[in-house]
């Protein structure tokens, strides 16, 4: 995650549920539906991280309404 390594604000599909979803594909597959046949899926989950230490290097105010929104805040 960009966030992690120093980036400001991340928003984005969550993997996890993104590889979750996929075993459920990965098991129609095996139990003999076709790959072909499955609807493509888009993500439904999204997360969004804040990095304070990021934003208090560039002097920037993290408004708390956004603070309460996100899913991680690293401090």
């Amino acid at each position: 995650m960009f966030v992690t390594g120093g980036g400001l604000i991340s928003y984005g599909a969550d993997f996890g549920d993104g590889f979750r979803r996929a075993a459920g594909y990965v098991d129609r597959i095996l139990k003999g539906e076709k790959a072909a046949d499955l609807p493509v899926q888009a993500p439904t989950k999204y997360d969004l991280v804040i990095n304070l230490k990021t934003a208090k290097a560039l002097g920037l105010e993290v408004p708390p309404t956004l603070l309460a929104r996100a899913d991680e805040v690293i401090e």
